[in-house]
Parts: structure tokens; C-alpha cells; sequence
């Protein structure tokens, strides 16, 4: 009698674990819809951009280097031209995506040049909704003039026409959406942004590192400490104060650290390596000068 109680009880606790367990999906998978079909109502800047070669080939140079464009969007990101064609990105168990084809043969091609830089530096779409993966809490800091230039440089090259397919949301990435451990980029409206004179100095030093993603890899302090969820944990910065600035360069120009070891194919060390010396020295100058 006690033992056919006892699995009574055991089968309605069961039961009501599963029960739990699916009214909680359920509830994660209805909040991922909702996060991800929400519109935002950022404001759309009214510019249009000059496409002068002076403005293309700045925007070119940080789409290439520093701003790591390439790394997502060009099929071929280190040829001397690299061209943003979009290319898929397979997550695993987590997601299907496809860095979208920004050439004027893609989707930009209805785009204004204010939608375009409401997407790079606030991280929302056309219609509004949150892009997936964009680092914009990195691009929210690049100047006026240098965000016009990447869209300078998005329009100047040569248009491909290449689909780029519908993100592919699976069960484990839908319910980390809607628990927002899944990065949804919106940022709040920017406004006008400048940027320090360029030059190899540790204010314009600071302002690469921003907007280069030093922070989302390295911590907030660049110390290696309180990383964001997502990308693997970077190595503490400051022990780069150890480091001459001939070492720094000729780390992030060969991937090499001075001690030998290889750097990650998780640092973008190639974008890194076309930047200027005087943009490398700069990066320098405020690593040494943090404490």
C-alpha cells in the first residue's frame, strides 16, 4: 500500500516538473518572439553622404583594420579589396545566421544613408528591430565623419547580387533570447559623435579601443576581469605596460606575442595588422598609460 503511494507521489511530482519545464519554454520561446519581432523607434539621421575618394578610402581603411567589418561580412576579408558579400555563420546547436551582403546588389541598395548608420552605430534595422551580433556598443562611439566614410565605402563597391538567407533560430538559441542571454544589439540614439585629433596619442588611443571591441574580449578595465557573455575570455591588456611599442606592433602585425605564443584566431590580429603605425602606437600609448 505504501509503495504504490509512494510512486503516486513520485509520478505527480513527475508530472508536474515537466509541467513547469514546458510552461517555462513556452514562456522563453514567447519572449524570444516578442524580442525579436519588437520595434525600436531610434530616430533616422538626415545626412547624405559625400562619396568623395577621400571618404572612401577612410571608410575602406576601418572597414578593413580597426573596425573588423571584414571579418564578418567579406567571404575573402584579407585580399588587398576586400568586398562585404555576406557570408553564413553556423552556431551550432544555437543558430543559423548569415552576416548580411552590403554591397549596393544587397539589401543597402533601399537603405538611406541615415538607416545605414542608424544600423552600424545603434544596432536597428529598416523596420526597427534589433540586429543580431552587431557590435554597435562598440561603433556607437565612431565619429561623424569616420561612420559616413564606412558608408562612403559600402556604396563604392562593385554590387553583388547574392541573397543573404533568413536567420535560423533553434530551440536552444530561441530559448537563450528570450532568457537575453542571446546579445540582441539595440543601442539608444547617438546623435552627433566626435573623436579626438588622430595621431599616436593615449586620448585617440582610448577612442580605437572603443570603438575596435577591446572592452566586449578584454573586460571593461581591459584587465582580463568581468568579460560579457559570448565571446571566449581575452588575456589582461595592461600587461602590455611590460611590452615595448616595437613588441606591440610586431605582435599584432605577425600574431606573435614576445614570449612566443601564437595568438588566438579569436583576436582579429589581421584586421589589427593593417591599421597604421601611427593607429598601433596610439593603442600603445593608452595601454601603457593604463594603471
Amino acid at each position: 500500500m505504501w509503495l504504490k503511494r509512494l510512486l503516486r507521489i513520485v509520478g505527480v511530482v513527475l508530472v508536474g516538473l515537466v509541467v513547469i519545464v514546458l510552461v517555462g519554454a513556452g514562456g522563453l520561446w514567447a519572449n524570444a518572439q516578442r524580442r525579436l519581432l519588437q520595434t525600436h523607434a531610434n530616430p533616422v539621421p538626415n545626412v547624405t553622404v559625400e562619396r568623395t575618394p577621400e571618404e572612401i578610402a577612410r571608410g575602406a581603411y576601418l572597414a578593413s583594420s580597426l573596425t573588423g567589418c571584414v571579418g564578418c561580412h567579406a567571404t575573402e576579408p584579407y585580399v588587398e579589396r576586400p568586398v562585404l558579400d555576406g557570408k553564413p555563420f553556423d552556431l551550432g546547436p544555437i543558430a543559423s545566421l548569415y552576416a548580411p551582403n552590403l554591397t549596393p546588389g544587397g539589401r543597402l541598395k533601399d537603405w538611406s544613408d541615415g538607416e545605414v548608420i542608424r544600423a552600424i552605430r545603434e544596432g536597428v534595422d529598416r523596420d526597427g528591430r534589433a540586429l543580431m551580433l552587431m557590435p554597435s556598443e562598440n561603433y556607437r562611439y565612431l565619429s561623424d565623419q569616420d561612420v559616413q566614410s564606412v558608408v562612403a565605402y559600402l556604396r563604392s563597391q562593385p554590387a553583388i547580387s547574392k541573397d543573404s538567407p533568413p536567420r535560423s533560430l533553434k530551440p536552444l538559441g530561441a530559448m537563450l533570447v528570450g532568457a537575453g542571454m542571446f546579445p540582441l544589439n539595440n543601442q539608444q540614439p547617438t546623435g552627433s559623435v566626435s573623436a579626438p585629433p588622430r595621431g599616436p596619442t593615449v586620448a585617440y588611443g582610448e577612442h580605437l579601443a572603443q570603438i575596435s571591441g577591446c572592452t566586449t574580449c578584454h573586460g571593461a578595465a581591459l584587465d582580463g576581469q568581468n568579460i560579457p557573455e559570448g565571446p571566449p575570455p581575452g588575456p589582461n591588456l595592461r600587461t602590455v605596460k611590460g611590452w615595448t611599442e616595437e613588441q606591440l606592433l610586431r605582435t599584432l602585425r605577425e600574431g606573435v606575442a614576445p614570449s612566443g605564443h601564437r595568438l588566438s584566431d579569436d583576436m582579429p590580429w589581421r584586421e589589427y595588422a593593417r591599421g597604421t603605425d601611427d593607429d598601433l602606437r596610439a593603442l600603445y600609448a593608452y595601454l601603457k598609460s593604463l594603471p
